[in-house]
């Protein structure tokens, strides 16, 4: 589902009610733990925080227009998605998260290989979420990022 707002504040405001409440917290989680020189964006029709062509200026190499991509947000027809490139391309990463989570949430971890879904925002670890957007610096996510385009 992705959405034609240009702003995040539109994109929260076009939500169904229920959408609303765990979406601000979760923006406001990202935006109170992102690390300094990440931008908060509307990117592919979700709210994304990204590293700005200010900082990486050949941007995104599918899309050299657009901004290196990092992290997203989201609400989708059957959950609230939580996008982490981190977590897709830093092993060690994805095991701390996944160690963590049983600590922080009910039920099972539903994840894609970038996505964290949630089906029922009553469940979102919020105070989880807010350690992993801590966790890469945008100097390690364009070291990263470089290193995997140069493979």
């Amino acid at each position: 589902m992705q959405s034609k707002a240009t702003t995040p504040d539109q994109y929260i405001a076009e939500l169904p009610e229920e959408r609303k409440e765990a979406m601000r917290e979760l923006r406001e989680t990202v935006k109170k733990n992102l690390p300094k020189g990440f931008e908060e964006t509307m990117q592919y029709g979700m709210i994304s925080y990204v590293v700005p062509h200010s900082i990486y200026p050949g941007g995104y190499h599918c899309k050299p227009t657009d901004a290196l991509p990092f992290m997203s947000i989201a609400s989708q027809k059957n959950h609230i998605a939580f996008y982490h490139m981190g977590i897709y391309s830093d092993p060690s990463l994805l095991k701390w998260f996944t160690e963590e989570y049983p600590k922080h949430a009910k039920g099972k971890l539903d994840m894609g290989k970038s996505c964290i879904r949630f089906k029922n925002a009553k469940n979102i670890p919020f105070e989880l979420l807010g350690t992993l957007t801590t966790k890469v610096s945008v100097n390690e996510w364009i070291a990263k990022y470089e290193s995997v385009l140069k493979r």
